[in-house]
């Protein structure tokens, strides 16, 4: 039974009932541009810990929501996030190799092609996203509350406007105020969007979708934080890709910023305070708080 099982043994589950919903999702190899939809799957399918979908789907199960509403919001997330991979590793931006252990889109494809699998993935979770309208008619209104929140936190008022700031930023010294921005909208935002879009298509208030946000910008600002010790703590092996990538391009990070040991202090606090207001929901399941907790300590 599910509740005998250990944290990591319903994770790897949860994981592959994520990628089923994603094989359902990816569009079928066929026609004269079946080079696109094979390179799409090459990404969507390449592994990865499938954080977003998982914390939407968590989300979505902390407010009641029941059935298969939520699943091409899931695909539409883990595409969304996969081409902003895509277009992070090309040569115009941090001209990386390898990602999730093995070689990126535009070395196996070719940089043209690069772009355009991001630009088809991009537009293609918003296809799949459109779905739930036609599968639940009478929730147009939570749907269309919830394409407009994964709308914004994936544009320029999150995801891409923290990108803006961070390739702008790349060979000057930033300020903390800065660099809190960036972290804010280039991580954290689609970390919001993900749980917003699971509280809201289960029906959850406008106040609880607000401290859903709050949870999930902590969330993904420790996150991020982590990711910048593990840049100089991992190994290439462990982490799937390079290391010292950001010392490579000149950031500036949490670590560069404050040094490795305070860097860690703030994702402990940080993470801490997510988790307090997390607990205010009284979920029956402590899966999800599990999953943050697993955030803080993970090692790739």
């Amino acid at each position: 039974m599910v509740s005998n099982m250990s944290f990591k043994e319903k994770q790897i589950k949860k994981v592959q009932e994520i990628e089923h919903v994603l094989q359902k999702y990816l569009p079928k190899q066929e026609g004269y541009q079946k080079l696109i939809m094979e390179a799409m799957e090459y990404n969507v399918m390449a592994g990865g810990k499938r954080l977003r979908p998982m914390l939407m789907k968590e989300t979505y199960r902390l407010f009641g929501g029941e059935g298969d509403l939520v699943e091409p919001f899931m695909a539409a997330i883990e595409m969304i996030h996969t081409y902003s991979l895509v277009h992070d590793d090309l040569p115009a931006m941090d001209n990386d190799d390898y990602r999730r252990g093995r070689k990126t889109t535009h070395v196996v494809y070719g940089e043209a092609m690069g772009i355009l699998v991001g630009d088809a993935l991009l537009n293609f979770a918003f296809e799949t996203a459109t779905k739930a309208f036609s599968m639940y008619p009478e929730k147009s209104v939570q749907i269309g509350k919830a394409m407009q929140v994964l709308s914004q936190k994936a544009g320029i008022y999150g995801m891409i406007g923290g990108q803006v700031v961070d390739v702008a930023s790349a060979g000057n010294a930033i300020s903390k105020e800065i660099l809190d921005f960036i972290y804010e909208l280039k991580t954290s935002a689609l970390i919001e969007g993900a749980m917003m879009v699971g509280a809201i298509l289960a029906g959850a208030t406008e106040q609880e979708v607000q401290v859903v946000e709050k949870i999930a910008k902590s969330v993904g600002i420790a996150f991020q934080i982590q990711d910048d010790i593990l840049d100089v703590t991992s190994t290439a092996e462990v982490l799937g890709k390079p290391i010292l990538s950001d010392e490579k391009n000149e950031k500036t990070t949490y670590v560069t910023l404050v040094g490795l040991e305070k860097a860690k202090q703030y994702v402990e606090s940080i993470s801490m305070e997510a988790i307090a207001l997390l607990q205010g929901f009284k979920a029956e399941d402590s899966f999800l708080e599990e999953l943050l907790k697993s955030l803080i300590h993970r090692e790739k």
